[in-house]
This record gives C-alpha cells, structure tokens and sequence, in this order.
C-alpha cells in the first residue's frame, strides 16, 4: 500500500518537473533565469528546515523576500508555490519513509485532505476568509492549552498514542482532514490544525509529519503547474528555494527522527501556538485594511 502511494508521488512529481523544466525552455526570455545565488538558496534551505518541523514556509519566506526586495510583490505567490514543491514533495518522501504511522490511517487521511481542498477550491473560498481566521485562530489556541498541560503532566496522560485510527476515532479523523483541506484555499494552513487533530484522536504527534507532509505533496504540483505555464512567479527565486529547500527539509526531517516523543510535544505545542497568534493578526491586519478602504 504504502509503495502504491510512492509510485503516485513519484509520478506527480515527474508530472511536475516535465511541466516546469518544458516552460522553462520556452522562456528564455525570463529576465528572473540564470542561476539562483547562495541567498536565495540560503531562503529555501531555512524556510523548508522550519518547514518541515511543521511551522510553515510561506509566510517566512514572503517575510524575507518583501524585506530584501528580492521578488515583486505580485510573483511573490507563484514563487512560493513553485519554489516549495519539490521541497514538499521531499518532506512526504522522507517522513512517510522514516516515520511510523499505519498505511491506511495514512492513505486516507491524504485522500480526504486532497478532497477537501477541491470542494474549498470551489465553495469554502467564498466564505468571509476573516471569520474562518480568527475561529480557526481561537481553536488552535485552545488546543495549544490543552497540548500545554499534556506535555506538562498537568493533565494525566495515559499512552504516548497510536499509530492508527480505527472505529469512530478514524471516522472523526477522517471527517476532520476533510474539512482541513477545504480551508487550505484560503491559506489558514493543515500542517497545525492536522497535529491538533490527531493529538486530540490519541495518535502519536509524530504520525503527524506523513500525513500533513503526503497531503500537501500532492495539492501543491496542481497549483504550481498553474504559475508555471503563466509564467507568474520568479524562475531565480523559485529555484533557490527549490534546492536549498531540499536538504533542508531532508535534515529537519532525519532530526525528527530521532527526537524523543516528550520533545516533539513541546515542538508541535509551539508550532500551534505561533500559527493560532498568526492567523488572529492575519485577521486584524485585514481588518485594518478594510477599515482604510
């Protein structure tokens, strides 16, 4: 099952390079071509690293690239998207290889999340992204709570979680993964909400990484491919991210590995609680924007 699930990925991402290696060529044009610097490979190694430790990438790396002018603000999100797919595809890779979790729990866990975010492509985007923002900002606040007392021993614990879903516990993460794809379109996130999710369902936080990781190396191709061919991002800047990001996932991921369960609790309670504060501030600067137009 699970060499099933790497002969799709691998044919994703082949389906992905031919598509962006046949753009290129015809693009000789790209004032963005050449190669990328060691900055810009600099950005992809250190936003993948982090990346893959679940804090995200886009929002790092548009960080940076607005404070050193490295890509024009409107490139900057096709950039993003074809920048960190190979990187992303190396994280599912490498965490569904290294990191224990039942095949099917996983399979379908990836399928409901690919699911969802083809119903959000199409219906949930029209929903006030604001609202969804500041409840889903809440949530993982609350939940960050709770991961607290857990990893504190405040709050008894009596396993270190499964490996698998079964009965009414699969349903429910089954049914959540769902909905987690379906907010993806609106940039809130999968990787937190996906490790409160299966936190709360008694999985080990570890078995998070495959899940979140294989979700998104199969969403990411299908959007990027659209940059691609429209030639909306920077070619310099996506490939810097492309190859520093590579190895720096690959490294966060084998350090992973090897961190006791205590370690990875403290590490997903700090990833929740950063991404619930970012998505309330997301929400106030829109907020602010609104107000001044």
């Amino acid at each position: 099952m699970i060499n099933a699930l790497f002969i799709a990925l691998a044919c994703v991402t082949a389906g992905f390079v031919g598509v962006w290696v046949n753009a290129v060529r015809k693009t000789s044009d790209n004032p963005d071509q050449g190669a990328p610097d060691a900055e810009r490979i600099a950005v992809g190694f250190f936003s993948n690293f982090f990346d893959a430790l679940g804090i995200g990438s886009f929002a790092t790396t548009t960080t940076y690239y607005r404070l050193r002018k490295l890509v024009r603000d409107e490139l900057i999100p096709g950039t993003l998207n074809v920048g960190h797919c190979l990187p992303a595809i190396t994280q599912a890779f490498i965490s569904i290889a290294v990191i224990e979790v039942d095949p099917t729990t996983l399979i379908l866990m990836i399928v409901m999340a690919v699911a969802g975010s083809w119903v959000g492509a199409t219906i949930v985007s029209r929903l006030p992204r604001r609202a969804i923002q500041i409840g889903m900002g809440i949530a993982l606040l609350v939940a960050a709570g709770f991961m607290f007392a857990k990893v504190t021993a405040l709050m008894p614990s009596s396993s270190v979680g499964t490996l698998d879903l079964q009965g009414w516990r699969l349903g429910a993460g089954l049914v959540g993964s769902f909905f987690l794809g379906t907010i993806m379109p609106l940039g809130i996130g999968y990787y937190a909400p996906c490790m409160v999710l299966v936190s709360v369902l008694g999985m080990n936080p570890k078995a998070a990484f495959p899940i979140m990781m294989g979700a998104c190396a199969f969403l990411m191709p299908v959007a990027s491919m659209q940059f691609v061919r429209k030639q909306k991002y920077s070619l310099k800047a996506a490939a810097g991210l492309t190859f520093g990001g590579v190895f720096g996932s690959a490294l966060a991921l084998l350090w992973i590995k090897e961190m006791d369960l205590k370690t990875v609790m403290w590490l997903v309670t700090v990833v929740i609680i950063y991404t619930g504060v970012s998505l309330l501030r997301s929400a106030a600067v829109e907020q602010r924007k609104g107000a001044t137009t």
